[in-house]
């Protein structure tokens, strides 16, 4: 067996390789280069699985970055448990062939109980008094703890998402990667890169700034692969998904509300989505949504409702479901895409001041849907003083940002999760390795092409 580092570089494509990242050719160059057609819906958690496994969203589960768990009449997103993901993972398929085959899963998700032998995902801490110790991670085993915060310091979660993303996060990521490459050898390596997904959230795939992204996360690529190539391993560097410009959201729920089919709960901290109470609502993810529909008889108008509503290219059920591979329990009852240029906010309130009094901080675990938003500091005069304030006052570093988040989705310029139209928009795949070169291939095979790379 030769070793494997796989670095999923989020959001690179074809169109974002050129002079500023030399260290992503060179892998190329070494081996070969081949756009990857990724599954439906273009998402982290979808990709992910699919690449992990080989199977479709109908057969892994999971089918999008959050969804509704009918038996808890909530909508959750971003769980970390293994046990949500079904089907047989390339570690696993490896130590069938080897026994002696290892995995270090490195901040890919779903990473918490799984059966690779080292796992490192982030999972800040919530004492009961309302604080957020954000530098904390999940390691397992428990003992690579240590060595890590020794090494490297706390985890900086709030450069991994939230207006202060950066590169930073990646950094640390890397090291990580390297010191667990170093110290215990895994057969296959799989280190997740985030960089690139936040400029070109914020900015759109065009922006002058993009390429700045692109560079700056090829370097932190060429020192893992330097790492890799040193230890005798070679690379793949891939992608979930590709980012593409757009306009404006499509507010869905409003749209299900103002038909009567979405309620929701006053509380004195805003409105709440009342999931359980609606007849139907949308989790939004990115340009997906899924639409769950309570009452049969309510599917026809709703799917009516939606294909006439502006922003909406197409609504999926029934044989349109399962042919895009997103027939299992946890979709929707329909699915729906947004136009090229356009995506699916979570906004359910009609009001502003009804807002619930999460939509304006950083929580990715109680908004019913994805929220791009979070990626900007609110542009109202005095955002930045209240955070000074709030910085002397109370130590916000290890507290949730309130108010800081603004309810104006025209400000995300790109997003994802549609097939896309070109090759040059979509994922790409660099192996430093000829095994199993071609030009293109489905995320499906992907783990196919990791056990050919290692067994050759």
């Amino acid at each position: 067996m030769r070793p494997l580092l796989v670095l999923d570089v989020v959001g690179l494509t074809p169109s974002l390789l050129g002079p500023r990242t030399p260290n992503l050719l060179r892998i190329a160059a070494e081996g070969f280069r081949a756009s990857l057609r990724p599954v439906l819906p273009a998402l982290t958690c979808p990709a992910q699985s699919t690449m992990l496994t080989g199977l479709p969203p109908r057969e892994h589960g999971v089918v999008g970055n959050g969804w509704y768990f009918r038996e808890l009449s909530e909508v959750l997103f971003w769980r970390q448990s293994n046990a949500l993901v079904s089907g047989e993972k390339v570690w696993e398929a490896g130590r069938r062939r080897d026994p002696k085959f290892t995995c270090a899963k490195l901040f890919w998700w779903f990473n918490m109980y799984s059966t690779a032998d080292w796992a490192v995902t982030p999972r800040p801490v919530y004492p009961a008094d309302g604080r957020k110790l954000a530098g904390f991670i999940y390691a397992s085993p428990a003992d690579l703890t240590l060595p890590l915060y020794r090494a490297l310091g706390p985890f900086p979660l709030f450069q991994f998402w939230g207006p202060t993303a950066g590169i930073r996060s990646s950094d640390w990521i890397a090291g990580c990667a390297r010191l667990v490459m170093e110290r215990h050898r895994p057969t296959l390596t799989l280190v997740y890169l985030p960089h690139l997904d936040y400029d070109l959230q914020r900015f759109g795939p065009d922006d002058p700034r993009a390429a700045d992204a692109a560079a700056a996360v090829d370097a932190v690529v060429g020192r893992l692969a330097d790492a890799a190539r040193g230890a005798g391993a070679h690379v793949i560097a891939l992608s979930e998904y590709g980012i593409t410009p757009v306009a404006g959201a499509v507010d869905v729920n409003r749209v299900l509300r103002r038909a009567g089919y979405l309620r929701v709960h006053p509380t004195p901290v805003g409105e709440l989505l009342d999931a359980g109470a609606s007849r139907a609502f949308a989790v939004a993810d990115h340009q997906v949504a899924h639409v769950y529909v309570r009452a049969p008889a309510d599917r026809p108008p709703v799917a009516d409702l939606l294909r006439g509503t502006p922003g909406v290219a197409e609504v999926l059920e029934g044989e349109a479901l399962r042919a895009a591979g997103l027939d299992h329990p946890r979709s929707g009852e329909l699915v729906a895409l947004a136009a090229k240029d356009r995506w699916f906010s979570y906004y359910y309130w009609e009001d502003d001041r009804r807002a619930p009094d999460f939509a304006r901080t950083v929580d990715i675990h109680r908004k019913p849907g994805y929220d791009p938003a979070e990626l900007f500091l609110d542009p109202r005069p005095g955002t930045k003083l209240r955070i000074l304030r709030r910085l002397l006052r109370k130590k916000l570093g290890m507290r949730y940002l309130m108010d800081v988040i603004p309810l104006d989705a025209s400000l995300v310029r790109g997003s994802h999760g549609r097939l896309p139209d070109r090759p040059e928009e979509g994922p790409v795949l660099l192996s430093s390795s000829r095994v199993g070169a071609r030009e293109s291939l489905g995320q499906a095979e992907v783990p196919g092409v990791i056990l050919e790379t290692i067994f050759s």
